[in-house]
């Protein structure tokens, strides 16, 4: 086509697609149209890989077990450290020191996300690995991982925060981890075919310059998706936010669709979340619980591209109110429910059986999500700025339609009344297979 111009090029590529889709069989059409749970994995952070039999962050298989069941997730991610599965002698397997892992994923609660990592004390020059053979060994490491869970439908993650490691040693290079990938991949390949192989587990990078760096390499052909960790607590309290988040998980999303060529190039965000810790860097409880809403019910629509996001993390991993790392939970310390678990439980509800969904902007900083689902349309509405009320009322009279926030222990009847909008979403669900149109209007 180089002779071409370049419009006619275009309106004949369009056209061609244009034909394509309509000579689309039903049957495909019918196969797309599935809901979001059959698409997206949710999933939350749990620690019984790391920390040997008992867990000094208090994780306890059959209680995280029965709080995963509660909220509903269809995944987990958890640490598979190489140290504890492979002993002298080169023998692998589960040991004692992994017996909490090996519960919650034996236990088929939901669908394991397992990050491959760590150096081995056995193995020179692993940590990480820079020579062919401490690669070679930590690919029979890996091999020998995924074969012990293949029955669990696993998805594998290569290192974890490699880029944040790369600050205080060279060692940590964006061609390391490439080498690391291509041999690890196909080791993984090779007892797992169906094993989804994820690169990045990528940390804070402001400008994108090391993430740029590793797109650089060529390791996308390594991989079946591109993940990233995403976190603003620290950032100005204004930009504590889902939409803050969204926006780098956009911007993430445009370098890796440039890097390989399919702007649907398979993203997950592997940890997100927000620390309620009483210190400058926390957010409250509820502010914590509406974000993880807003982010939940965003996601649908971006399952396109965005497979799967882990929230950051099942429960408090420590008892000190002001400390960071110690109240990212879920749950608190002691397994009582922050505000957060029925907000994410609930949004994860209300948006799992959508076909399909889009977000729409209702006034400035108003965002709704439209979604249909197979008993009916759906919408949730609210307003990015906390300190902006506004309301919003169902046009005409939708006999059966019905609204709750996602804590709400019941829906009330939505026709006719005009209801209140804040940063906690509003979840509107209709008997009719389309949204239903909405009017608003600034809070009284």
């Amino acid at each position: 086509m180089a002779g071409l111009p370049r419009t006619l090029v275009r309106d004949g590529l369009r056209l061609a697609s244009l034909i394509a889709f309509i000579l689309v069989p039903v049957s495909v059409c019918a196969q797309q149209a599935q809901p979001l749970d059959a698409r997206f994995l949710l999933g939350v952070g749990t620690h019984q890989g790391l920390g040997g039999p008992v867990s000094a962050r208090g994780y306890v298989p059959s209680e995280n077990i029965a709080q995963i069941k509660q909220l509903g997730l269809n995944a987990f991610r958890d640490d598979f450290p190489w140290s504890d599965f492979e002993v002298g002698g080169r023998r692998m397997g589960f040991t004692p020191r992994l017996g909490r892992l090996e519960a919650q994923v034996r236990s088929g609660v939901a669908r394991p996300l397992l990050i491959l990592a760590f150096g081995h004390h056995l193995v020179p020059n692993s940590s990480p690995p820079t020579t062919d053979e401490a690669r070679q060994r930590f690919a029979d490491y890996a091999a020998a991982a995924a074969q012990s869970v293949v029955a669990q439908n696993p998805v594998f993650e290569l290192w974890n925060e490699w880029n944040l490691a790369a600050k205080k040693d060279p060692a940590f290079s964006p061609e390391n981890y490439l080498a690391l990938a291509q041999v690890a991949r196909p080791a993984v390949k090779r007892v797992a075919p169906n094993a989804p192989f994820l690169v990045g587990a990528l940390g804070d990078d402001p400008g994108w310059t090391w993430t740029e760096k590793m797109l650089r390499t060529g390791i996308l052909e390594y991989a079946d998706g591109a993940s990233i960790h995403l976190y603003n607590f620290c950032m100005g309290p204004s930009k504590r936010t889902s939409a803050e988040i969204i926006d780098r998980l956009t911007a993430f999303h445009r370098l890796v669709g440039q890097a390989s060529g399919n702007t649907d190039f398979p993203i997950y965000v592997t940890e997100t979340g927000w620390t309620t810790a009483s210190n400058k860097c926390g957010v409250s409880e509820q502010a914590q619980a509406d974000n993880t809403a807003q982010l939940i019910l965003w996601a649908s629509t971006a399952a396109r591209w965005l497979k799967g996001m882990w929230l950051y993390e099942l429960k408090d991993s420590g008892q000190n109110p002001s400390q960071l790392e110690d109240n990212f939970g879920l749950y608190r310390f002691d397994n009582s429910p922050k505000p957060v678990a029925c907000a994410a439980q609930g949004a994860w509800a209300f948006i799992r059986p959508s076909l399909s969904a889009e977000r729409r902007e209702l006034a400035s900083g108003v965002v709704s999500i439209n979604a249909s689902t197979a008993s009916g349309g759906r919408i949730a509405v609210w307003s990015e700025t906390p300190d902006r009320r506004y309301e919003i009322r169902l046009k005409g009279d939708q006999q059966g339609a019905s609204f709750a926030m996602p804590c709400d222990q019941a829906a009330r009847p939505a026709s006719g009344v005009w209801i209140p909008v804040s940063s906690t979403p509003v979840l509107i669900a209709a008997n009719d297979s389309a949204a239903p149109a909405l009017e608003i209007r600034p809070a009284r």
